[in-house]
């Protein structure tokens, strides 16, 4: 198992050693060793999800209240997608900046993003499937977005434009700067201190 670190602190990168024969193939796409080698913590399991998702589907950039936040650990079991991570703590050296990895079925990496940071993905094909574990449970009422399609941020999400679809709440999620302006966006001196919390 790999792990590389992405340029947004608290978000990495995992390639995982696969080994196959005529029958198939196994892999440990997840580890608590190597995890908490690279995250400083355990990862807590509040939560797992899977999405289905046809060519051009956006979901994101979504994000929850921190304490305690939702971390995520996300791969792609079926078909192809741009994992995104966007760096929404204010306060943060890299703010605004965002990073991406393709997940798909051939290389089956994952990604990370502790808590406070914003997510989103794209589906590349048909029938695109991904799971994730969440360390906190769905809240609505501390679940927030910003817009995918924000010009500030500008996401290069693998498709034109015109492609892209996108549900009605992430269509009139407000920008970076206005989630900003009206107190939505987690602190980073916040997300760094409930992270050593955890260790």
């Amino acid at each position: 198992m790999e792990i590389q670190q992405l340029g947004i602190e608290g978000a990495f990168v995992v390639t995982p050693k696969q080994w196959g024969d005529p029958r198939g193939l196994f892999l440990e796409w997840f580890k608590e060793g190597p995890f908490q080698g690279a995250a400083g913590h355990s990862l807590s399991l509040a939560q797992g999800n899977l999405s289905v998702s046809a060519r051009g589907t956006v979901r994101g950039i979504h994000f929850a209240d921190v304490p305690p936040g939702q971390a995520k650990y996300v791969t792609c079991v079926a078909g192809a997608v741009l994992d995104v991570v966007v760096d929404i703590r204010v306060g943060s050296p890299t703010f605004g900046r965002w990073e991406a990895a393709r997940l798909d079925s051939v290389d089956r990496r994952a990604i990370y993003l502790s808590e406070g940071l914003g997510h989103g993905f794209c589906a590349l094909e048909d029938g695109s499937t991904i799971v994730y574990l969440c360390s906190e449970g769905y809240a609505p009422a501390r679940e927030h977005e910003v817009h995918p399609l924000d010009t500030a941020i500008g996401i290069e999400w693998g498709l034109p434009v015109e492609e892209l679809l996108l549900s009605a709440k992430d269509e009139a999620a407000p920008t970076l700067a206005q989630a900003a302006e009206s107190g939505l966006l987690p602190s980073y001196d916040e997300c760094v201190a409930f992270r050593s919390s955890l260790a």
